[in-house]
């Protein structure tokens, strides 16, 4: 029995052709079907080449446990979650290496209400039955059925509803749907602007779907992959630029002036948005930065709450404290009313919002946040050896820190700044997250002080 390594925290994953295959996809299919019994399963697949294939895998294994399939085509990760709960089904799939190279491509499981399988609730017991390969003699008079259904319409009424489109201001943005996943969500929502004479003008580029990546790999949080939408907004004078990855589950914003937004700030926004409209609710942040979301709860009269960061983790954290809006500094985004799931989509929609009902545009929603709480964004290391890592970083600093965090990797607050430091689930890199309250030069110091130590070890 050979072990699958495709298998990850969260989700599956693995190289084309020595870690995962059309056979290993149809073991998965066996073994999600044996394991979680369903009656009927929802298949997606991302833009990439292999992942109709792989798709189709899929299905018969799902079908050859008795299982029926409904495909709903070449779609996003959140659009698995949507129909999985919208169509009330026992489970889904999403086929889709997110913003993995182009020889990669995965799988992302869910239960039904698009609740996460994840290394701690079943995709361990899935892993092993697919190693195993055992599975009983198929019935081919009981085999599932298979149809095809576009939940397009529903789903775009759904993200809509999020927003009160008579709110709505001229304004101008620029949409780049990487190599075209998002492209047909981004065609949608554009015809239903122009049905409703919702003065919104869409400038689309990489809006057609190739899975070749004529682009470059769909990650917007790489600085190289930004340049496109910034010229973009700076060329077209749009009000604001959104990229998407891969499956189009993050959304990075630039403002009207070219700039990136890091995603702790949208964190922010967001935060806002939602304490505004249900003043009191419950937000959930992961560990990595934190004083501005906690300023933002307190300011709306709401609750931060801190979870683990990954999103099985902040997912089950907002549905154990009933909070409206969960926030990773990741660009991931998971809301109550989406079945506690994250989505793309609906975080521009909601700063689109913003934007026309304050009058201001997006670099000034959001510089007093920056301003308050500098922070370079995350840093990443390649280390041999993480844990070793901080472990000396733990042991130089514990004795001055005033708080002492360990609920991802180690966190410590001092009287003018703070620092996280954690490990990668999925790669040999440690990640580090600075932020000062206002100290733009103490930033700058104790960022080159902590990156010289990780260095020296």
């Amino acid at each position: 029995m050979s072990e699958l390594t495709c298998f990850k925290a969260y989700d599956i994953r693995g190289q084309l052709g020595t870690e995962l295959d059309e056979e290993i996809a149809y073991r998965i299919g066996r073994a999600f079907a044996e394991f979680l019994k369903p009656k009927n399963v929802v298949l997606g697949g991302d833009v990439r080449l292999t992942s109709e294939a792989l798709k189709h895998a899929l299905a018969n294994g799902i079908r050859d446990t008795g299982a029926d399939v409904i495909d709903i085509g070449m779609v996003g990760t959140e659009e698995v979650y949507f129909a999985t709960s919208y169509l009330q089904t026992d489970g889904g799939i999403e086929v889709t290496a997110s913003h993995n190279p182009l020889d990669y491509n995965g799988m992302k499981p869910v239960r039904d209400n698009s609740k996460p399988i994840s290394s701690d609730t079943g995709l361990l017991d899935i892993k092993a039955l697919a190693e195993e390969n055992n599975f009983p003699e198929v019935d081919a008079s009981a085999r599932g059925s298979i149809k095809q259904l576009s939940i397009l319409e529903p789903y775009v009424d759904h993200l809509l509803n999020y927003i009160d489109l008579s709110s709505i201001k001229p304004i101008k943005l620029v949409m780049n749907a990487g190599n075209g996943a998002a492209g047909h969500v981004v065609d949608a929502i554009e015809e239903r602007f122009k049905a409703a004479a919702i003065p919104v003008e869409i400038i689309k580029i990489n809006n057609e779907p190739d899975g070749n990546f004529p682009n470059g790999i769909p990650n917007p949080i790489l600085h190289e992959n930004r340049a496109p939408t910034i010229d973009a907004v700076l060329e077209h004078k749009a009000d604001m630029g959104i990229a998407w990855d891969g499956d189009f589950d993050r959304c990075f914003l630039v403002d009207e002036k070219g700039n990136f937004i890091e995603g702790y700030y949208i964190v922010g926004l967001l935060a806002e948005a939602f304490l505004n409209k249900t003043p009191g609710a419950k937000v959930v942040h992961d560990p990595r930065l934190t004083w501005n979301t906690i300023d933002v709860a307190k300011r709306g009269g709401g609750e931060a709450i801190q979870s683990k960061t990954g999103h099985a983790f902040i997912k089950e954290r907002m549905r154990a404290e009933d909070a409206v809006y969960g926030g990773e500094m990741s660009a991931h985004h998971y809301f109550k009313e989406f079945f506690y799931c994250d989505s793309g989509m609906i975080p521009w929609l909601l700063v689109l919002e913003l934007v026309c009902k304050t009058g201001k545009p997006l670099s000034e929603l959001v510089k007093q946040m920056v301003e308050a709480y500098p922070s370079p964004g995350e840093i990443n290391r390649k280390v041999s050896d993480a844990n070793a890592v901080i472990a000396e970083v733990k042991a130089k600093y514990e004795s001055q820190a005033l708080v002492v965090d360990t609920t991802d990797g180690v966190s410590m607050e001092f009287a003018g700044w703070r620092f996280n430091l954690r490990m990668s689930n999925t790669e040999p890199v440690i990640r580090l997250n600075i932020e000062t309250r206002g100290d733009k030069q103490g930033l700058r110091e104790h960022q080159e002080a902590l990156l010289q130590l990780i260095e020296s070890v």
